[in-house]
């Protein structure tokens, strides 16, 4: 179905006559419309019924038809007029009334959130439609953000305070009897993604609204998310994710813009030779989209979110009312599932076919969109060479590489391109930002499996497949067969299958070429290349396969100086695409998100490709939005970085935080920021308490450590280091424990994925080790260990701006960048930890003397693994010490044998301390010993705490966003009139 461009502003029909409970003798209704003025219609008052108002409302919004419908031929916009909060208040009153959710009988606060969120999005909606129309009428090129994950985060507060309206909605709200900080925390976090990846797609569309560049975002709308995790006396539990319980009064269903996405069916080819896909299932993805306001500008983006269905056809009525019901709704069931959860377990071939259609889902019907509305912009003819030129696609990390074979089966199968053609667009519009340099993130997929599910698209992989191979072959030539192998081996797209035909023609050619120079004959054996249908299926260690020989060279001489070369592909292993091969191979662009990521990703990860196309590499160092974690989630340090720097030009220029180096050690900006600090500590102790029930004092130091639980992120070192801590304490008198240890309460965070056992192991030891200690009177408020349930964008922004000393302590080399770290560095927090991701660039911007270092560095990692392997480690003492004490029991029954035991021996799965934390345990012990010197001189932490914030200036996401239109998608910014 073609898509349409403009957006609705609609008009809710008036009624009279409904009763509500509001405190006040009169309703005012009021539309937006480019020049309008507010419209006020007073309502009868009945006296003899003081608790319950009937409302009369008049709406004049059709009388000025016109002008919403061309809001860019008018001067006005919203940016004429600003409301007040009298203004404010009646629109809530309205929307409670007549854009019900709940019953009228009561206004409670969960009913104040929904209305007050649907006065903003009134007054987004103008700008938002304004800002398409407007990029529609200059046919701008346009960035389209392709993640499978958006962490937005509570909406309420980030688009009020965009849209400089905090002060007029708190007043509002005060009128009708409630907080606006109140009413903001009944918002429930939307459920669209887990950890940095998608808080940095979400930190991108708030930079790229503000910096007016003109873009889209495209995702999935999860039902229920990755899960809503509890923490109980058996560690972590996960339920389903309830978000969309209640509605989401942010989003617009859009019924009218829908597409059909298949799966399965086979390929057929007409007698013109074009391909068809026939037959399979049928589903359809519909458009939800939600407003992206920017930060004082009109500029409002869209993050486009699909939900699958199917037609209504689908539902089996004669099964139904045969009493086969779960037959009738099979079809509906099996569509909907597609966004029912992020990243269901993918364990089982159900659950693996699952995620591919989630990926399938959201590239098919998000290019079907840019194309329709490139279309529709172009006009007729429709010139398809200027595509590259109106649209910049950029895959957040490897989920949606299905955008290159789909592109190009929309262009040679649906608008009749040929191959060249098809194949020079895609290659010029498409970009991947790499994110991991994990081999289980690189993501690959059984062939079976696509095979099945996308038929056409694995016709399209093999000749891209073909294509990379006569490339390779074209550079590195043929005479040295060794180099090839190694270069196919590295490089080819469809790991572990035979080389096309084209390409053994091409080789018997070369080498028979080159036997007249060398007196050589040398000939590839076709049918030892070939492998029989069927003999590999991919099994659940699909990850492991890419570590294994699938090729090889066997080079034979003979009497008579024959060198025989045979490809052969191992039948024990499965037939893989490789998925981050096809990013490279299919992309113009490739980019790594931090300096140290970046050269990893270009000296190891994709050094082959590097090597052919040095020019496809680049580094976007990631960065964060200032407006949502520092002005909006820390108003009081904001309040005072404006004080002092003399404007509040920083939150759109972070540069502007270099001025507060100057003032690092004034008295009195020093006393306004440990204040400023300690109340958000209250803040967190308050939180803390609300949920865990432990009672922590606001006098020690909070250490953080939030983020997705994995074994490269290394909680597990961090609780080892606390186990050390607190055997050290019992060891000592109390006299002696106040003097050696300063005060801390330990803070944890984050999901450990639900069938990751190990992960979810390190929870239950933290969640052990808390239990344990939180309640032993010998140590009292020297120590605490939290661990606080179902972290989140809305608890990072607790956390956060509370927080002293922040962890990020991953074996170096392993994360790509981080963002957690530069948002606790823009709160003023100091970070430990190891150089590795943004933690290099951080340690450069804020000073070597205001980071903690610790720990082996990126390039000694392989060595350490290696001599591991050989028997040449020699466990330190207190480390050996510290396993003794966790297998002890004092941390209660559970046996932690299996996580002890990781950390022990010199080889073998889930063992021999692949992360390295016992090598850098002494160095990270005697790190922290540094750390509380540091804080016992609170002026010297302090002064380190203000140069993190001035230091914070570069990993703002508008310099990321720049570098990436800039460099990457060769956008402009274009500013609505």
């Amino acid at each position: 179905m073609a898509a349409t461009i403009p957006f609705s502003a609609t008009t809710t029909p008036s009624r009279s006559g409904s009763r509500s409970d509001f405190d006040s003798g009169f309703a005012n209704l009021h539309r937006w419309n480019p020049n309008s003025k507010l419209f006020f219609a007073n309502s009868c008052r009945n006296s003899r019924r003081p608790r319950r108002r009937n409302f009369c409302v008049k709406n004049v919004a059709s009388d000025q038809k016109q002008e919403i419908e061309d809001p860019i031929t008018q001067e006005g916009t919203l940016a004429n007029f600003v409301p007040d909060s009298s203004s404010i208040a009646s629109s809530i009153k309205y929307h409670a009334e007549f854009t019900p959710s709940f019953s009228p009988e009561k206004f409670e606060l969960l009913k104040a959130y929904y209305a007050t969120a649907e006065s903003v999005r009134d007054m987004l909606i103008i700008n938002w439609n304004a800002t398409y129309d407007y990029y529609q009428k200059m046919n701008v090129k346009q960035a389209y953000y392709i993640s499978m994950e958006y962490l937005q985060g509570r909406a309420l507060l980030n688009a009020v305070g965009n849209l400089e309206l905090s002060g007029a909605y708190a007043e509002a709200l005060k009128k009708l009897g409630y907080n606006l900080e109140d009413v903001a925390r009944q918002e429930p976090d939307a459920a669209l993604g887990n950890g940095g990846l998608g808080r940095l797609a979400s930190c991108f569309l708030d930079s790229l609204a503000t910096l007016n560049y003109p873009a889209w975002g495209y995702g999935l709308r999860y039902r229920h998310g990755l899960f809503k995790q509890l923490i109980t006396k058996d560690g972590q539990e996960e339920v389903a994710e309830n978000w969309l319980e209640m509605g989401n009064p942010w989003e617009i269903v859009r019924n009218d813009i829908s597409y059909p996405v298949k799966f399965y069916g086979k390929v057929i080819s007409g007698p013109d030779g074009n391909k068809q896909w026939v037959g399979g299932e049928d589903i359809i993805a519909v458009a939800y989209d939600v407003p992206i306001p920017g930060y004082k500008t009109k500029t409002t983006i869209n993050l486009r979110l699909w939900s699958t269905k199917v037609a209504s056809e689908h539902f089996d009525l004669g099964a139904f009312n045969a009493g086969d019901h779960p037959k009738a709704y099979a079809a509906i069931k099996s569509a909907e599932k597609i966004c029912y959860v992020l990243y269901p377990g993918d364990e089982s071939v159900e659950g693996k076919t699952l995620r591919l259609k989630q990926q399938y889902t959201l590239c098919s019907a998000s290019l079907q969109d840019i194309i329709a509305r490139f279309e529709k912009r172009s006009g007729e003819p429709v010139l398809w060479e200027k595509f590259p030129d109106k649209v910049a696609v950029q895959m957040n990390d490897t989920h949606p590489t299905l955008c290159i074979p789909e592109l190009v089966r929309i262009l040679i199968d649906v608008k009749g391109l040929s191959w060249n053609e098809a194949w020079n667009i895609t290659r010029r519009t498409v970009a991947y930002t790499n994110h991991t340099v994990l081999p289980e993130a690189l993501e690959k997929w059984s062939l079976e499996l696509m095979q099945q599910l996308l038929p056409r698209h694995v016709e399209i992989i093999k000749l891209i497949d073909e294509q990379l191979i006569h490339e390779i072959i074209a550079e590195y030539g043929s005479k040295d067969l060794e180099l090839l192998q190694e270069k196919l081996k590295a490089m080819r797209i469809l790991d572990n299958l035979e080389l096309p035909d084209s390409v053994l023609e091409l080789l018997n050619i070369s080498e028979e070429d080159s036997a007249s120079d060398t007196i050589e004959e040398a000939d590839v054996s076709e049918e030892e290349t070939k492998s029989t249908d069927g003999e590999t299926k991919a099994g659940d260690e699909e990850t492991k396969a890419s570590d294994e020989e699938n090729q090889s060279v066997e080079l034979e001489g003979n009497e008579e100086k024959t060198t025989k070369v045979t490809f052969k592909q191992d039948p024990k292993l499965p037939k893989m695409v490789r998925m981050a091969n096809l990013c490279v191979a299919g992309g113009h662009a490739v980019n790594g998100v931090a300096e140290i990521h970046s050269q990893i990703v270009k000296n190891e990860v994709f050094n082959e490709f590097y090597e052919m196309w040095p020019e496809k590499f680049q580094n976007k160092t990631n960065g964060v939005t200032p407006r949502r974690w520092i002005k909006f989630c820390n108003p009081d340090l904001s309040k005072i970085i404006t004080k002092w720097i003399g404007t509040e030009d920083w939150v759109t220029n972070t540069q502007v935080l270099m001025t507060l180096r100057k003032f690092a050690d004034n008295e009195d900006l020093q006393s306004e920021w440990r204040e400023a600090k300690r109340r958000n500590k209250i803040k967190v102790a308050s939180f803390i308490k609300e949920k865990t029930g432990y009672v922590v004092s606001p006098d020690a130091m909070f250490d953080v450590q939030v983020k997705r639980i994995h074994e490269y992120k290394r909680q597990l070192l961090n609780i080892m280091g606390i186990v050390y801590r607190y055997k050290k304490m019992k060891e000592l008198s109390p006299e002696e424990r106040k003097e050696k240890f300063v005060p801390r309460v330990c803070i944890f965070g984050g999901k450990a994925f639900a069938t990751y056992v190990q992960a979810k192991r390190i929870v239950k030891f933290i969640t052990d080790v808390g239990a344990t200690l939180n309640h032993d009177p010998d140590i009292g408020d020297l120590l605490k260990v939290v661990f606080v349930p179902d972290y989140n964008v809305s608890v990072a922004e607790v956390l956060i701006p509370g927080s002293e000393l922040s962890q990020h302590i991953s074996t170096a080399g392993m994360e790509a960048s981080g963002t957690s770290n530069m948002k606790f560095a823009m709160n003023g927090c100091i970070l430990i930890g190891t150089l590795d991701g943004a933690n290099v660039e951080i340690r450069e911007e804020v000073g070597e003397d205001n980071f903690f270092l610790f720990g082996a560095r990126a390039h000694e990692i392989a060595r350490l693994r290696k001599e591991r392997a050989e028997g040449k480690f020699v466990p330190d003492p207190v480390f050996e010490e510290v396993k003794a004490f966790v297998r002890s029991g004092v941390f209660g029954p559970y046996n932690y044998e299996e996580l002890m035991g990781s950390l022990e021996g010199n080889e073998g799965y889930g063992r021999a301390d692949y992360f390295l934390v016992g090598k850098d345990f002494p160095s990270y012990i005697e790190c922290q010993d540094m750390v509380d010197g540091a804080y016992r001189d609170q002026k010297r932490w302090t002064m380190m705490s203000i140069l993190n914030t001035a230091g914070s200036y570069k990993f703002s996401s508008d310099r990321t966003i720049h570098e990436y239109a800039r460099d990457i998608w060769r956008i402009d910014p274009v500013e609505l009139p």
